[in-house]
């Protein structure tokens, strides 16, 4: 226990020191990205795929994940937007939609765009597991914007399935950037999760007290 403790400690203080390293130990300039899409059938939000109720108003889990970092790291905020919109009738038409855009390789449409893109030393990229994979328009992001030299830091929201292997796929796709990622949120405990939130930004220096 004493030596996976002492392993723990010197991989976060790693982690920490290499995300300072990305922004020359200045304060960085830090952007929280997402894509969520909350279902608005009559499913109870507590046990939602991926919707939650804030303050009586329906919101998607990753949505509410990247308000609370951004409120934690005083980042800005992009909710991204696709050209095409996605069914929210029910989960199943969800789903069976995101299965059918990976399977065919449709690479969504983003309609808005970063404001200042290069600017930012720390981006987090927000979704939710579909089909163990991220959805397809987080691949449209990755190809549009050119990341290298900064850091990532994916988050996820999901059902049980974790990242699954999305955080390799990232650091497939964007070698020259370093890939950190924040751990996978469960989607039933997401409303729970600021304080653990907090206490990962803090241990790897993306935060001070």
């Amino acid at each position: 226990m004493k030596k996976f403790f002492i392993a723990f400690l010197i991989f976060t203080i790693s982690i920490s020191s290499a995300i300072l390293a990305q922004s020359g130990n200045s304060k960085p300039k830090i952007l929280v990205t997402y894509f969520s899409v909350p279902e608005t059938d009559a499913v109870d939000a507590s046990t939602g795929a991926s919707r939650m109720l804030k303050n009586g108003k329906v919101i998607g889990t990753t949505a509410y994940a990247a308000e609370m970092i951004g409120q934690a790291t005083g980042a800005d905020l992009f909710e991204i937007k696709t050209l095409n919109q996605y069914p929210t009738q029910s989960h199943k038409a969800l789903i069976d939609y995101a299965k059918n855009e990976a399977e065919t390789k449709t690479y969504p449409k983003i309609v808005n765009t970063i404001s200042n893109f290069n600017d930012y030393d720390i981006v987090f990229v927000g979704y939710p597991n579909w089909w163990y994979d991220m959805p397809m328009v987080i691949y449209t992001l990755f190809n549009d914007y050119d990341f290298s030299g900064k850091t990532i830091i994916p988050f996820c929201t999901h059902g049980g399935s974790g990242f699954s292997q999305s955080v390799e796929t990232i650091k497939r796709m964007e070698k020259n950037a370093k890939v950190v990622s924040m751990p996978a949120l469960s989607r039933n405990r997401v409303i729970n999760a600021e304080e653990s939130i907090k206490k990962w930004l803090l241990s790897n220096g993306i935060i001070e007290e």
